[in-house]
C-alpha cells in the first residue's frame, strides 16, 4: 500500500468537486479525473477499492491535462 494511500481515513471521501463533465476523449471526469465505471461503482465499494482510486487520482492529475479550448 503507498504512502498516500494510507492516509486516507476510513470512511474514504468521495473526490467529487461538483464539476461533472467526461472527456470523452480521454474517457475521465474532468473535475474529480474519475472514470465513468469508478464513479458508478463509488457508492458501494469498499474503502480498498475508494483508496486504490484515490492514489491513482494522484498520478492522473499529474500526467493528465485538459485543453478547454479543444
Amino acid at each position: 500500500m503507498s504512502e498516500a494511500t494510507n492516509i486516507i481515513a476510513s470512511p474514504v471521501p468521495s473526490p467529487c468537486v461538483s464539476l461533472c463533465k467526461m472527456d470523452l476523449e480521454r474517457r475521465y471526469c474532468m473535475g474529480c479525473l474519475r472514470t465513468l465505471e469508478e464513479i458508478v461503482a463509488w457508492g458501494k465499494a469498499d474503502d480498498d477499492f475508494k483508496r486504490i482510486v484515490w492514489s491513482q487520482l494522484a498520478h492522473r492529475r499529474e500526467t493528465i491535462h485538459f485543453d478547454e479550448e479543444e
